[in-house]
C-alpha cells in the first residue's frame, strides 16, 4: 500500500497534522494526483544535488502536464494549469528547495504514520505538540499586534505635535512685528502661552506613552520573544534526530520583524521629537530630560533583538548523508545556512558572514569560509546565507600525533561550526554571532554510527547549545526517552515507525528485567559502548545494522509491517508452539550484525512439533535476490525427497503468497538454488 493511501485511512485527528504540510510550496493536489510517482522519487538526494534536483522538477512539471491532459473535469484541469505556472515561477532557478521541500513533507507522513501504529505519542512529542503551545503563540500575535497598533498611534501623535508646533512658531514670529503695548498683543501673548502650555502636556504625554510602548516591548523579548527562539531550537535539535517537523520560523521572523519594526519607528519618532526641540524648546522641557535615556533604551533592544535574530536555519549537514546532519566527514563537503530573522529596513554594506571552526587546534575549513547574506524571495525576504561547499581538513604534526587526544573517543569528541558578521543599520553598528550545535568529526564512514549515537544523545538530554564536555560525563536517559527516539529512527530511514510491542521487546533486549519501567535510566555506556552480553558488539551497532539492512535490502517487506523484528527465540517459541505446520514469522538475528532469519514450525510423523530456522541473510546475500523472492523460492530437502517449500503462512496465518505475492520481483527459479538447503542444514529446536 502506497505512503499517500495509508495517510488517507488515518483518524481525523491525524489527518488534520498532514493537512498542516501542505500550502502553496507544495500543494496537496500535487501529492495526490502524483502520490505513486512522487514517492519513488528519492528527493532526500535531489535536496543537496542541484543538477539532479533540476531533473525532478522537470520530471514533475511533465508528471502534472500528463495527468493534466487526462483529467476530464474543466475546474480540476484549470486548477492544475495555475499549479504549474506557480511551481514554475517558484521553483526554475532553485529546484533544490523544491526538492527540500517535497523530502520534508514525505518524511513528516512518514512520522505521522508512525504515531498512529503507536498507542500513545511520547513525552517529547506530546510536548512538542501541547495545546499550550498555539494558545501561547495566539497571544503573542495580539501582543505584537497591539505593540504595532500603539507605535502608529504614536506617529500620529508625533505629527499633531508637530502641527501644534508650526501654528506656535508662526504665531511667534508674526508677534515679533506687532506694537507690544497693543491690547490685541496681550491677547496673542495669552494664546501663546495656552498653545505652549497644550505643548507641554501634549510632549510629555507622547513620552510617557513611548515610555510604556519601550517597557512593553522589553518584556515581550524577555518573556516571551526570547522563550518561543529557544523554544524553536530545541525543537529543532528534536527534528534533527528524526522527530517532528520543523515548522515556525518564518512565524519566528514575522514576530521579530514587527518587533523590530515599532523599535526602529520609536527611534524615528525621539530623533523627531530631537529636532521639534531645537526649533522650540523652554523651561522644564521634558524632551531633553528623558530623550536621551529613552534612546540608550531602544538602541539597547535594537541590538539585542538582531543579534539574537542570528540564527542557524540549517545546522551543518553531508549531503550523501541528508537525514543524519552534525556529522562531518574529513575531505567531504558539508553544507549549512544561517539567518536574520529581522528584515532589515536598511544596511550600509554588504553583510558578509564568516564562519570558522571552533578554533580547534585539529582541523581546519578548507574552503572558502566567508560569503554574504542574500535577501530571499522565497522566505518573504529574509537575509540569509548558505554555505555549500564547506569542508574540513584534520591538520598534521609532525610528531605524528593527532590534536586533542584524551579519554573519549573520536565519536564523543564535540566541535562547533561559528559565524560571525558585523554591519551598521541606521547608525547603529551590531557585531553577530552564533554557532552550530556540537559536531562530531569522523575520518572514515564506519565511525558514522557512533557518531550518530552521540547526536541523538546530545540532542535528546540537553538544551545547551556549546556543552562541548558533554561525554565527559554524560547523563543518562530514561528508557521512554529512548525509546521514543529510536522509534523516530525507523520513520526516518525504514519509512515506518515501532510499534509498542516492537518496542518492548527491543526494551527487553537492552534491559532485561526492568523493561517494563518506563522511567529506568539508561547509561550511555550501556546503549553504545558496552558489548551485548555474550555479543562482540554494543546494543546500537545492533540495531544501527538493522536500519541499514532494512534502508536497503527491506523496505517494502518492512513497510507492509511483515517483520515482527525483535523477538527472542524464546518468545518466538511461545509465538508459534500452537501454530500449524508450516507457520513462519521474520525476525532480526540476535547473534549477527545486520541479519534477517525466519522460523517456522514443522511437525514429524508422530505429530511432535519442532521449529527449523535459517542462518540469517545479511546484505551480502540480500544484494543477489529480494528478501520476498527468496520466501517464494525456500526449499528444503530432506532424505532424498523431492525439495519443497516449509514457509506456507506468515505469522498468524496469512497465506504466504497473499501477503507476499505483490512484491515478487523475479519469476520462480527451478532446481536448487541458493534459497535451497538440506534439512541437515537446519538449525532445528524442538
Amino acid at each position: 500500500m502506497s505512503q499517500w493511501k495509508q495517510i488517507q485511512q488515518l483518524e481525523i485527528r491525524l489527518l488534520e497534522h498532514v493537512d498542516y504540510l501542505y500550502d502553496d510550496n507544495f500543494p496537496m493536489d500535487i501529492r495526490q494526483g502524483l502520490a505513486g510517482w512522487i514517492e519513488a522519487q528519492d528527493w532526500d538526494s535531489a535536496a543537496n544535488d542541484e543538477s539532479m534536483a533540476t531533473v525532478l522538477f522537470s520530471n514533475l512539471l511533465s508528471q502534472l502536464e500528463r495527468v493534466r491532459s487526462q483529467e476530464q473535469n474543466f475546474l480540476q484541469r484549470h486548477n492544475m494549469k495555475i499549479i504549474q505556472q506557480q511551481l514554475q515561477v517558484k521553483y526554475t532557478s532553485t529546484p533544490a528547495i523544491m526538492a527540500r521541500v517535497i523530502s520534508t513533507c514525505l518524511r513528516e507522513e512518514r512520522r505521522i504514520l508512525a504515531s498512529a501504529c503507536m498507542q500513545e505519542q511520547g513525552p517529547l512529542e506530546k510536548s512538542l505538540q501541547s495545546s499550550v503551545q498555539f494558545e501561547r503563540q495566539k497571544n503573542m500575535d495580539n501582543r505584537v499586534g497591539i505593540i504595532r497598533g500603539s507605535v502608529q498611534m504614536m506617529d500620529q501623535a508625533v505629527k499633531c505635535i508637530e502641527d501644534m508646533q508650526d501654528d506656535f512658531d508662526f504665531r511667534y514670529k508674526t508677534l515679533q512685528s506687532r506694537d507690544k503695548n497693543s491690547e490685541m498683543m496681550k491677547q496673542e501673548v495669552t494664546r501663546l502661552q495656552e498653545i505652549l502650555n497644550r505643548l507641554d502636556f501634549k510632549r510629555k504625554e507622547i513620552l510617557s506613552k513611548m515610555d510604556l510602548v519601550i517597557k512593553e516591548i522589553d518584556d515581550l523579548m524577555t518573556s516571551q520573544l526570547s522563550p518561543e527562539l529557544q523554544d524553536w531550537k530545541r525543537r529543532q535539535q528534536i527534528a534533527a534526530i528524526g522527530g517532528p517537523l520543523l515548522t515556525g520560523l518564518d512565524q519566528l521572523q514575522s514576530w521579530f520583524t514587527l518587533t523590530a519594526q515599532s523599535l526602529f519607528q520609536i527611534k524615528r519618532q525621539l530623533d523627531k521629537l530631537g529636532e521639534l526641540v531645537v526649533k522650540v524648546t523652554y523651561e522644564s522641557d521634558p524632551i531633553p530630560l528623558q530623550k536621551p535615556q529613552m534612546e540608550e533604551r531602544v538602541k539597547y533592544l535594537i541590538y539585542h533583538l538582531i543579534k539574537s535574530s542570528f540564527v542557524v536555519e540549517k545546522q551543518p549537514c553531508m549531503p550523501t548523508h541528508p537525514q543524519k546532519p552534525l556529522i562531518i566527514k574529513t575531505g567531504v563537503q558539508f553544507t549549512t545556512k544561517v539567518r536574520l530573522l529581522v528584515k532589515l529596513p536598511e544596511v550600509d554594506y554588504q553583510l558578509k558572514v564568516k564562519t570558522t571552526f571552533d578554533k580547534s587546534r585539529q582541523f581546519f575549513i578548507l574552503t572558502n569560509n566567508t560569503k554574504v547574506m542574500d535577501i530571499e524571495d522565497y522566505s518573504n525576504g529574509c537575509l540569509s546565507v548558505e554555505f555549500r561547499h564547506l569542508q574540513l581538513k584534520e591538520k598534521k604534526y609532525i610528531n605524528g600525533t593527532k590534536g586533542n587526544e584524551g579519554l573519549l573517543s573520536v565519536t564523543e569528541e564535540l566541535h562547533s561550526l561559528s559565524f560571525e558578521a558585523c554591519f551598521t543599520v541606521q547608525g547603529l553598528t551590531i557585531d553577530l554571532e552564533t554557532c552550530s550545535l556540537p559536531l562530531v568529526v569522523i575520518s572514515n564512514v564506519s565511525q558514522l554510527p557512533g557518531g550518530w549515537a552521540s547526536v541523538m544523545w546530545y540532542n535528546l538530554l540537553t538544551d545547551e547549545p556549546r556543552n562541548m564536555a558533554f561525554f565527559g560525563n554524560p547523563p543518562r536517559a530514561t528508557w521512554s526517552q529512548l525509546s521514543e527516539v529510536l522509534s523516530w529512527q525507523f520513520s526516518t530511514f525504514a519509512g515506518r515507525g515501532l510499534n509498542k510491542e516492537q518496542l518492548s521487546m527491543l526494551g527487553e533486549k537492552l534491559l532485561g528485567q526492568h523493561a517494563s519501567c518506563s522511567d529506568y535510566q539508561v547509561s550511555w555506556s550501556k546503549f553504545c559502548k558496552e558489548n551485548i552480553l555474550g555479543k562482540p558488539f554494543s546494543f546500537w551497532m545492533w540495531l544501527d545494522s538493522i536500519l541499514e539492512l532494512i534502508k536497503k535490502h527491506l523496505l517494502p517487506v518492512w513497510n507492509e509491517n511483515y517483520i515482527m523484528g525483535f523477538v527472542s527465540k524464546e518468545m518466538e517459541r511461545i509465538l508459534l508452539k500452537d501454530k500449524e505446520q508450516g507457520t513462519f514469522l521474520l525476525r532480526f538475528s540476535e547473534s549477527h550484525l545486520g541479519g534477517i532469519t525466519f522460523t517456522w514450525v514443522q511437525h514429524n510423523e508422530n505429530g511432535e512439533m519442532s521449529l527449523n530456522s535459517v542462518e540469517p541473510y545479511t546484505k551480502n546475500r540480500l544484494s543477489a535476490l529480494p528478501f520476498a523472492d527468496i520466501i517464494r523460492d525456500y526449499k528444503v530437502i530432506s532424505d532424498g525427497v523431492v525439495p519443497e517449500n516449509p514457509l506456507k503462512f506468515l505469522y498468524p496465518k496469512i497465506p504466504k503468497d497473499e501477503a507476499f505475492g505483490r512484491l515478487y520481483n523475479s519469476q520462480p527459479s527451478k532446481g536448487r538454488s541458493a534459497e535451497t538447503v538440506l534439512q541437515s542444514e537446519l538449525m532445528c529446536f524442538k
